[in-house]
């Protein structure tokens, strides 16, 4: 986004991969209706999350709440030009939200996956994301909103800066500078110009400071004891290039072995290697403290742990509810980390500098260490469908 609070489309995707649009075919629309649905599959795939276990108990809750918060954006006048510019003209801004009030209400009536499902089925029509190959094959990552630690005050120990909005930046001349020319190739030169005086935090590790700048948002663990949430406020004009694809390219790794914690744990390793692809990516991304707000997404709503996804706005319906299928980091009894197939109804509330075309979706997994992991694991294809009342 450039959303002014928002996650940036915190997508670690962002950061590790290159192949989102890659093999993409044209089409004339990036949403197709499903005609026959095959109820079989549909009633298999069931979004079990909403009534949860004994163990886990369910979300029903948050995704009502993710719900209000769509149709409270669909009232809004931003909404009404979204969707007077929208390119799939059967989803109209009116039929949106009658069918986010319908859901909402078998939401809450229902009594089971299997009940909510048929009831579903019965009422709404299926529109599926033509995805990246014309096919509808769609690529989900996932994206969170990390916790680091930090401190208002520079030290031996804090030396990585976020910068604040320059107050002049709308008069800087473009091309923008380069991310080398604001703050050195190792990150520390920020205060030798255009950024001298707009250091708004430090943190510890570079590669930190790197990660919130991509997912566009963090809550921070101050020395004093204190917390403070940033979020974006603005960006150069530049292009999002990723770490990920330039590690590939140099034959680091596999596309399908790169892992954030991969990732994390080869700039550990070789950490001079950041002063050569951190530079590389030229968008520079500034904050702003946001009060202890919520992560946002670029509709301007928070954005729901699970149930908020990010697309490109050009192509998807913004405040619509879908349905994914994919697959999910889920604990097991042993409390371990397992990727099983999984499904899951989300609001379409964010947006991102590397999610383009209709073959990306990336998931928002929640604040924090445990989201964090959760969400580095997900990189994998699945589908992408978008439910309208019928008419």
């Amino acid at each position: 986004m450039m959303r002014s609070l928002s996650l940036f489309c915190l997508t670690l995707f962002a950061v590790l991969s290159f192949a989102a649009a890659k093999g993409q075919t044209q089409q004339t629309l990036p949403l197709r209706l499903v005609a026959e649905p095959d109820t079989s599959l549909f009633m298999s795939s069931l979004d079990e999350q909403l009534w949860g276990t004994v163990e886990h108990p369910g979300d029903r809750a948050a995704l009502i709440q993710a719900i209000d918060r769509s149709l409270g954006y669909l009232e809004t006048p931003a909404a009404a030009t979204a969707y007077r510019q929208y390119s799939v003209a059967v989803f109209s801004r009116d039929r949106v939200y009658r069918s986010l009030m319908r859901f909402r209400q078998l939401l809450e009536g229902a009594r089971s996956p299997e009940a909510l499902q048929a009831a579903v089925l019965q009422e709404f029509d299926f529109y599926q994301s033509v995805g990246k190959d014309g096919q509808g094959t769609v690529g989900f990552t996932g994206y969170f909103e990390p916790t680091y630690a930090a401190s208002r005050t520079p030290s031996a120990t804090y030396r990585y800066p976020l910068y604040r909005l320059p107050p002049n930046f709308g008069q800087w001349a473009t091309p923008h500078p380069t991310r080398a020319q604001l703050e050195g190739a190792d990150g520390l030169q920020g205060s030798q110009g255009k950024l001298q005086g707009l250091e708004l935090v430090w943190l510890r590790d570079r590669l930190e400071a790197y990660l919130v700048q991509v997912q566009g948002s963090a809550r921070l663990q101050l020395t004093d004891g204190s917390v403070m949430s940033v979020g974006v406020a603005g960006h150069t004009a530049y292009p999002y290039v990723s770490i990920g694809r330039a590690l590939v390219e140099a034959g680091k790794f596999k596309l399908e072995e790169l892992t954030l914690p991969r990732l994390i744990q080869y700039f550990r390793d070789y950490p001079a290697d950041l002063d050569l692809y951190l530079p590389r990516n030229n968008r520079f991304i500034f904050f702003q403290t946001t009060g202890g707000a919520p992560a946002t997404g670029s509709l301007g709503l928070p954005v729901t742990a699970e149930r908020s996804i990010a697309t490109d706005k050009s192509l998807m319906p913004p405040g619509a509810i879908a349905l994914i299928q994919t697959q999910f980091p889920i604990a097991n009894a042993q409390g371990q980390l397992e990727v099983l197939p999984a499904v899951r109804y989300v609001l379409d509330q964010d947006t991102g500098g590397a999610i383009r075309g209709a073959g990306r979706v990336d998931v928002f997994m929640g604040t924090g260490l445990e989201a964090g992991d959760r969400a580095g694991l997900i990189n994998s294809n699945g589908q992408l469908y978008y439910l309208l009342l019928k008419e």
